[in-house]
C-alpha cells in the first residue's frame, strides 16, 4: 500500500501554501505539517471519509480539512491511495 499524489494535486498544493505564507509563514507551516499527518493516517481512517462530492465513484472519497477538500482515489485491485487535488470548500 503506497499513498501516491497527481502532479495536479502537487500544484495546487504550492500554489496555496505559496498563498499563504505570504500571510503568515508560521500558520502555513503548521497547516502543511498537519495535512501530512492526515495524509499519512488517511489508511486507517479511510471508513471515516464520506463519498466525494466531486465524483460519482464510491472509490473516491473527499479529506475536508481547514476550509480545503482533498479527494482522494482508493485502487482495490493495488491497494493504493491516490490523491487527485485539492480544492477550497
Amino acid at each position: 500500500m503506497q499513498i501516491l499524489c497527481t502532479n495536479s494535486f502537487e500544484r495546487q498544493l504550492k500554489a496555496l501554501l505559496q498563498e499563504y505564507a505570504k500571510e503568515d509563514f508560521s500558520a502555513t507551516k503548521n497547516y502543511k505539517m498537519y495535512l501530512d499527518t492526515i495524509i499519512l493516517n488517511m489508511p486507517t481512517k479511510v471508513k471515516k471519509f464520506k463519498k466525494s462530492i466531486y465524483f460519482d465513484e464510491e472509490n473516491i472519497k473527499d479529506i475536508e480539512h481547514q476550509g480545503h477538500i482533498i479527494p482522494f482515489y482508493i485502487d482495490e485491485e493495488t491497494g493504493n491511495y491516490i490523491i487527485l487535488g485539492i480544492v477550497k470548500k
